[in-house]
């Protein structure tokens, strides 16, 4: 229940900021994942383990679902399944930068129900339960409704802006800005530090589970990038990009991309 498992969560995250912590990024072991999958390092791997071992312990019944563990087709038969990213923005962490985070969500029967977004060296907590809010450090937080596309400031990598992305190749007017973890941006999105967010790879669901309902929660809108709402605990857990933002932002977004990236030759 969102409730008992907030808590759970929450309690997870510090002890995880705590392990990552005790590393200097710069110092800590790196290796490359196989076929272009980024970096991982030894941080990671000790924060795994220890999600790991404390949250199916504390609800055994639950799935699994992390970037640092294998992945095996049990969690499909759970319900309710734990989406884990256990160090967001690896790179920066390894270039000894403070902006990544610690993201866990808990999703039941697709839709996440409990969600934290954690960073340490900022000490910035972002957390959400279903039909509860959201809250930055026990703060309650409400995304942005601002309502003018091209006076809005949108988180976006620079290759979201290609022109293929959007209908006849119109790249709308807005402000854009860029964090390097992507459960950041959506928590910055719903704390209204910002006026939306998009990705319009495919993009890992424990990228962005946590991030989805701390958005929901803080009265903003969070979909692919076609305008469904996202679901997660997938047979193959990546999901169709993301646009997130309050009601009006996210209408316009919606409208002006094109659903399937063909909307000009490049």
């Amino acid at each position: 229940m969102p409730a008992t498992d907030l808590p759970l969560l929450i309690e997870a995250a510090l002890e995880a900021g705590k392990i990552a912590t005790r590393y200097s990024g710069t110092q800590a072991q790196r290796w490359d994942k196989p076929d272009g999958a980024g970096p991982v390092t030894e941080a990671d791997l000790a924060v795994n383990a220890m999600l790991e071992e404390r949250l199916p312990g504390a609800r055994p019944g639950y799935g699994w679902l992390s970037e640092e563990t294998e992945d095996t087709p049990d969690r499909l038969s759970r319900n309710i399944a734990f989406i884990i990213d256990p160090i967001d923005g690896t790179r920066s962490f390894a270039e000894g930068a403070r902006t990544w985070a610690h993201s866990l969500a808990v999703a039941d029967h697709g839709e996440v129900t409990a969600a934290v977004v954690y960073l340490p060296r900022r000490d910035l907590l972002y957390a959400a339960a279903k039909g509860q809010g959201a809250t930055l450090n026990g703060q309650v937080i409400q995304a942005s409704q601002a309502a003018g596309l091209d006076k809005a400031e949108i988180l976006a990598a620079k290759p979201n802006l290609a022109a293929r992305h959007w209908r006849l190749g119109e790249v709308p007017v807005f402000e854009r800005a860029y964090r390097p973890s992507l459960a950041y941006r959506m928590a910055l999105v719903a704390q209204g530090r910002f006026d939306g967010m998009l990705t319009l790879r495919p993009s890992w669901e424990w990228d962005i589970a946590a991030g989805d309902l701390i958005i929901r929660e803080a009265g903003g809108l969070c979909s692919d990038r076609t305008g469904l709402p996202l679901r997660f605990n997938n047979s193959h857990p990546r999901l169709n990009g993301v646009i997130a933002a309050g009601a009006d932002i996210h209408a316009q977004l919606s409208a002006q991309l094109d659903p399937d990236g063909s909307g000009i030759s490049e």
